[in-house]
């Protein structure tokens, strides 16, 4: 039963990928690379990229020419240099969503024989998989890989009934980027904005939005990432241990909800309705600052004529809610070993000797792809410590890194972007006065619980 609903929920859109991690990025044609130099080929049929057959051979499923390829075949050059003179990667270009599409016919049909080796997955979409179709994954925890050494929240994404599936990749450590000049026009510095909780940043908020006229933020009013960050922020989420939702008297949600609705009537957050809307919020200079993935510095570094005038910080964090923090995360992906594989062993050193053992990949990707690790040593690295121009010479890097380390796990679900979808659509109908709030959430959780049937 669970499985026909998995394919209605995927036979339109897959799932709502954050735009700005690359997760559509590229043609819909895919194509496919060797790691190794050998000369590029058109993928010309569905089973090309599927698994190889052993020996020194691995094949990769990934996206975003700008990103994951780049690293992945960056990885693929190490190993061959350092650990194997005999090794090859093919990398097949291959969208995200179509990454998925393809595990599910191969889930549905029974037949694994055409998936890649090594597969990359956004982090909130494996859940779903795993929980439908765990036979399409290959258990990572004896691997010898060391998971111990990457970011706690950023592990739990990939880590079901204590089981380690995937080795993660590009961090999502959330980030509050501010323009410096324009606080600094409102009697404010960075400092002022770092450690604080969201009364404080109201109150801050409200004093640059009467002295400057700029908002502090803006957000998709469809799409509400901030209350996802807010909540796991506190180590808090949608759903209940179980993955089960958890709407209703969720105290750590309606904490969320009440802030959110007072920086909305206070004027300081801008609501938009497309992607789009909300990448000119920012450089259209309508907002201060931003709160989001780390990603999105990729974003902020195109508007080069206000390079020194930026800075990050950690996040608010909520005032009621156990365990809050500055810290949470949004985004990011994880590399997947498929049931496919043939070469099991070696797939298991190519990824502990790259992805999770070599501070020399995270340095080279870094000024090409502005990859950051969620893997801890790479945070030591010099290449991290750098500081950053643009960042008013921030070492940003390092500071993402601890972020990361610092950011709670919380609970997640196969149905996360289902739910999240649920949620956002009730915000917005207790922000146009549709309803009282715990009416509306008393029908977002019977909504969410449709999934569950």
């Amino acid at each position: 039963m669970k499985k026909k609903l998995l394919s209605v929920l995927l036979a339109g859109v897959m799932v709502v990928s954050l735009a700005a991690c690359g997760g559509g990025s590229g043609d819909s044609g895919s194509s496919s690379d060797s790691g190794s130099g050998s000369e590029s080929t058109a993928e010309s049929d569905e089973g090309s990229g599927g698994g190889s057959e052993g020996g020194h051979k691995l094949t990769v499923w990934t996206w975003d020419p700008a990103f994951n390829i780049p690293a992945i075949k960056e990885a693929g050059e190490i190993y061959k240099a350092e650990v194997d003179p005999d090794f090859e990667l093919e990398v097949v270009e291959t969208l995200s969503d179509d990454c998925e599409t393809k595990l599910q016919t191969c889930a549905e049909s029974g037949d694994f024989g055409t998936m890649a080796d090594i597969i990359l997955m956004q982090d909130n979409s494996f859940q779903k998989f795993v929980s439908f179709y765990p036979e399409a994954f290959t258990d990572l925890t004896d691997s010898g890989i060391e998971f111990s050494d990457f970011a706690e929240g950023k592990l739990a994404y990939s880590t079901v009934d204590g089981k380690n599936y995937g080795v993660p990749f590009d961090n999502g450590a959330v980030i509050s980027c501010y323009r410096t000049d324009i606080l600094d026009e409102a009697g404010y510095t960075i400092d002022d904005l770092t450690d604080i909780d969201w009364n404080k940043f109201i109150e801050i908020g409200k004093a640059v939005k009467e002295k400057t006229g700029k908002y502090m933020l803006s957000g998709q009013a469809n799409s509400q990432d901030i209350i996802m960050m807010m909540l796991q922020s506190a180590g808090a989420s949608l759903f209940n241990e179980d993955g089960t939702p958890n709407l209703v008297g969720n105290d750590a949600l309606n904490e969320c909800i009440d802030i959110y609705q007072e920086m909305v009537k206070e004027g300081i957050f801008y609501e938009v309705n497309e992607w789009d809307e909300y990448v000119s919020s920012i450089t259209n200079e309508q907002c201060a600052g931003t709160i989001n993935g780390n990603w999105i510095m990729a974003t902020i570094m195109g508007m080069e004529d206000t390079s020194g005038n930026w800075a990050i910080t950690n996040m608010p964090k909520l005032m009621k809610t156990a365990g809050a923090t500055n810290y949470s995360n949004n985004g990011g992906s994880s590399w997947y070993i498929s049931s496919n594989c043939q070469n099991t062993d070696l797939a298991f050193d190519f990824m502990a000797k790259t992805f999770a053992g070599s501070v020399t990949l995270y340095e080279n990707i870094l000024p090409t792809t502005g990859a950051i690790s969620t893997w801890g040593p790479a945070g030591d690295s010099e290449a991290y410590q750098e500081p950053q121009e643009f960042w008013s010479d921030q070492p940003i890097f390092a500071t993402v890194v601890d972020f990361a380390e610092k950011t709670p796990s919380n609970n997640t679900s196969a149905y996360y972007y289902d739910v999240r979808e649920v949620v956002s659509t009730a915000i917005q109908d207790i922000m146009s006065g549709g309803g009282e709030k715990d009416a509306v959430l008393e029908q977002a959780q019977a909504d969410a619980e449709f999934y569950y049937q």
